[in-house]
């Protein structure tokens, strides 16, 4: 029986008939046991306890006053302002990520290379540092501030900056999740298609798009949950305006430094449910990946 290595979401599927928590190695029982209770309390000094206390701080003063700090103006001005930017960037990333993965994985091109690379620039530089790009284009001072002011533009300290800045530190990702993906697939099911009289349209919508429906659903996840807990790039660009131009992740360190204790662990706690409700989606897409895939190997053999 043949072994399939998987590109994303970057676990492998298991066998049918085995389990997928079946020792690997030939460790002492003892050795593996240390090592996996070495892991578990590093995860739950680090990530569990830290969770534990966003939420015991969020309802130290009882549920009501928990609940009414989402009924502040600004609290939900932050709400709502959070999703507009994600609707509007995860969107574009999508599309945009779908498009280089296609390019990258199908074409051969010049500057190729180059494209890749600066798929991964996000990756590589600080949000602030990207933040401060776009206020040394589109600010006041800026090469274009002259321009956007003389025609009432206003894009740095405003809803556009905000998008801009997150989709800068969010593009990555749809795309670095299907260019392995795609390139491992191969170009031979579009080409038959298109021998066989599809269009363009057709082959993407019914032979490519089901093939890496999983990574897509997987960079788009990850994705969403970057732009809405995104901090450094949009403090930059946003100026910190409450009720216009703060995020979330902004209003709660605006409530923090007020010493609104009770309303800054509460909005962060919605933070903490989305990084939460993150990894359950994510996990749920992992195991019917790896369940499709058993499904069709068991199928072949």
């Amino acid at each position: 029986m043949s072994t399939t290595v998987l590109t994303s979401p970057s676990t492998a599927a298991p066998m049918r008939g085995s389990s997928p928590l079946a020792p690997v190695t030939s460790e002492p029982r003892l050795v593996r046991w240390l090592l996996i209770g070495t892991a578990v309390a590093f995860l739950g000094f680090f990530l569990g306890v830290p969770l534990a206390a966003v939420f015991a701080e969020a309802l130290d003063k009882g549920w009501k006053a928990y609940t009414a700090s989402f009924n502040e103006s600004d609290t939900i001005a932050s709400m709502k302002l959070t999703l507009l930017v994600a609707g509007i960037s995860v969107p574009a990333n999508l599309i945009f990520g779908v498009a280089a993965a296609w390019a990258i994985a199908k074409f051969d091109f010049t500057g190729k290379s180059l494209l890749t690379t600066l798929i991964d620039l996000p990756f590589a530089v600080s949000p602030v540092v990207a933040g401060m790009v776009y206020v040394l284009v589109f600010g006041l001072q800026g090469w274009l501030g002259p321009f956007l002011q003389a025609h009432d533009i206003k894009i740095i300290f405003a809803v556009p900056g905000i998008v801009l800045a997150t989709m800068f530190v969010t593009f990555p990702f749809v795309a670095r999740e299907l260019i392995p993906l795609m390139q491992a697939q191969g170009s031979q099911e579009e080409e038959a298609a298109l021998a066989l009289g599809a269009g363009g349209f057709q082959t993407f919508w019914r032979v490519t798009l089901p093939n890496i429906r999983w990574g897509l659903i997987y960079g788009v996840i990850l994705c969403n949950a970057r732009a809405m807990g995104e901090f450094g790039a949009v403090s930059v660009v946003s100026g910190h305006i409450r009720g216009l131009t703060s995020t979330l992740p902004l209003h709660v360190k605006d409530l923090y430094d007020d010493s609104n204790a009770v309303a800054a662990f509460a909005a962060a706690s919605l933070l903490a449910m989305l990084a939460l409700a993150t990894l359950v989606i994510k996990s749920t897409v992992e195991w019917r990946y790896r369940r499709e895939i058993a499904r069709e190997i068991c199928y072949e053999h």
